[in-house]
């Protein structure tokens, strides 16, 4: 992915270092963008030199134009020094005028074209000063792609890549790596999340979602009947289905298990703890999916902003996602702020919260609990207790920070909703929640930020690779299955390499289309067979970073002699296209109609 998809500053081309002649020390020497084939004033100075290569000229499909001959910057001398024969202190354009970085970008093709995101796409070449302590790549130090970000120009400390793009504007506008747009209908609540200008996420929440999309929700349950053979009990929380509860999601005290408390290390069986009629307090862990009910857990939770409050529990628990040094001062903030007698696990999104941010957010979730322990004493009828909040402020709550560059919305109510509850938890990120008025803009939200096309290409069978190749995306009622074909993709040098890259760009869109489809339950992946084994677990390993962008949890296996991969990815909902979708009245969703006549 370029530099400017993920928000972060353009690379030029290094400066080159060539010996001087006379035993002068080596001084750099800049290109300057000018005609083809002319010189430099600093190659023409010194005799012998070899002139630095010109800039590239522009190519289609640059989505940048070429570099103009830069102007002078007011923080550099343009006129030659003592040191600077030739005037090679002058100011020089950022990029190489065709949107790819230079050498020293962590391993990145120098050949391939940026994609502009629409938040970036007026942005105009502006010259990058070099001078005393800047190195070759122009902004205080050559950077190794590894991750640790650059050093500041006047020498300072180094900063991280993340929070630096998280926490600059460019023209006024934040810069960040992912935006959510979300179009609001009567009916329906559709939310995209792109990368760049691509689509990663949808998610579709509609009216009559109050029976389907409760995942998190606590109710008052009545236990309808225990099953002892499936260690499972039906619950009845107030909805049409009936609720499911697994004896390994039961909570109890050992003082009230029928027949004397079990042995230590071993669990109760689900007959002696829970009995027809009884009420219980209970949440929702997984929609309802098909003929399925929704599935339930007796551990309540409520989710924060940077904690989960687990009432009435010891647990405790700091993300894993987090540096240990960051554990290690969550760890002497979270003695402070725990609760007495509740748990409290804390979130990726606490990264740098101050206690009084925590201790705020914590004592919020005291409160809410509070109200709902209230409300399921006044009575034992099953219904609802605690209801999540929409969607558009929940997956916010869950996902925005400073690497979000904003948050459009083209309803009014639903935004003054959203920018409330992010003033409140995140203040400094309130001014990136937008309004989004079509009227105005002259076309719809997903129009403008090219949700719509995308959306029709993940509702499709088939998906077309850059190279050519191809997906196949089957889904039965027990998996899904993913065919890789090379397609239209013939290679250059020989059929293992052709398959080999075939398979690693397949690799990559793979993980794109489960997490865009919301695909769950075991998967299947057949790639193209390899023969050479080194290949077979390159293949994999793109697989498995593709998927650790993916918050939903995971687990692939290696490539089996047949080029089979199998996987698992944690079903949560549904998937975009039965959310999209109804089943067909004529077929029955089979997609053939049988020959009457025939039979």
């Amino acid at each position: 992915m370029s530099e400017l998809e993920n928000g972060g500053p353009l690379h030029g081309t290094p400066a080159t270092n060539t010996p001087a002649e006379g035993g002068r020390p080596p001084a750099e020497t800049v290109p300057e963008a000018g005609p083809p084939g002319r010189t430099t004033a600093a190659a023409s100075a010194a005799p012998g030199r070899v002139a630095p290569p010109s800039p590239p000229k522009p190519r289609i499909g640059d989505t940048r134009p070429a570099p103009a001959v830069p102007h002078p910057s007011p923080s550099v001398d343009p006129s030659p020094g003592p040191s600077d024969p030739g005037g090679r202190g002058a100011a020089r354009p950022r990029g190489n005028g065709n949107g790819s970085r230079g050498p020293g970008n962590g391993g990145r093709g120098s050949g391939g074209r940026a994609t502009v995101d629409p938040a970036l796409e007026d942005r105009d070449p502006e010259p990058r000063p070099v001078g005393p302590g800047m190195g070759p790549e122009g902004a205080g130090g050559p950077d190794n792609g590894d991750g640790d970000g650059d050093a500041d120009a006047d020498g300072g400390p180094r900063r991280s890549r993340g929070r630096r793009r998280g926490g600059r504007d460019r023209k006024g506008k934040s810069v960040g790596r992912y935006l959510v747009a979300v179009h609001v209908q009567p009916h329906v609540t559709q939310i995209s999340m792109l990368e760049g200008r691509t689509l990663v996420e949808h998610y579709v929440a509609r009216a009559a979602d109050e029976t389907t999309q409760i995942d998190g929700n606590i109710y008052r349950g009545r236990v309808q009947n225990v099953l002892p053979g499936m260690e499972a009990a039906f619950v009845d929380i107030g909805i049409p289905k009936n609720a499911v509860l697994y004896r390994g999601d039961v909570r109890y005290d050992r003082e009230d298990v029928e027949g004397g408390a079990p042995k230590q290390g071993s669990q109760p069986r689900i007959e002696d703890v829970l009995k027809a009629g009884q009420t219980i307090l209970c949440q929702v862990t997984k929609n309802p999916i098909g003929a399925k009910g929704a599935r339930l857990t007796q551990e309540v939770s409520l989710p924060g902003r940077f904690a989960v409050l687990v009432p009435n529990s010891s647990a405790f628990g700091i993300s894993k996602r987090l540096g240990d040094n960051e554990r290690r001062r969550l760890r002497r903030i979270v003695d402070e702020v725990r609760p007495a007698g509740h748990g409290l696990i804390v979130r990726t999104a606490a990264e740098g919260a101050s206690e009084d941010e925590l201790r705020r957010d914590v004592n919020g979730l005291l409160d809410q609990w509070r109200v709902i322990e209230a409300e399921a004493s006044r009575s034992d009828a099953p219904g609802l207790l605690y209801r999540e909040p929409d969607l558009a402020v929940r997956i916010l709550r869950e996902e925005l920070n400073s690497e979000y560059r904003g948050v459009v919305i083209d309803d009014r109510a639903l935004y003054e909703q959203v920018r409330d509850y992010v003033g409140t938890v995140s203040p400094e990120l309130a001014e990136r929640v937008e309004l989004y008025d079509a009227e105005v803009e002259g076309q719809p939200i997903f129009d403008r930020f090219h949700v719509h096309e995308q959306l029709h290409k993940a509702l499709d069978r088939k998906v077309w690779l850059a190279s050519g190749g191809s997906l196949i995306i089957e889904r039965t009622e027990a998996l899904t299955v993913i065919d890789v074909n090379t397609g239209k993709n013939v290679g250059k040098t020989n059929l293992e390499e052709t398959v080999y890259r075939n398979n690693l760009e397949a690799a990559e869109e793979v993980a794109r289309q489960l997490r865009l489809r919301d695909i769950g339950g075991i998967i299947v992946i057949d790639f193209i067979d390899m023969e050479i084994r080194e290949n077979r677990d390159k293949v994999a390993a793109a697989l498995r970073n593709a998927l650790a962008r993916d918050k939903t949890r995971t687990q692939v296996f290696d490539i089996s002699e047949l080029g089979l991969v199998e996987m698992t990815r944690k079903r949560i909902s549904e998937g975009l296209i039965e959310s999209l979708s109804t089943v067909c009245e004529v077929c029955h969703g089979r997609g053939i109609i049988l020959d009457q006549s025939a039979l």
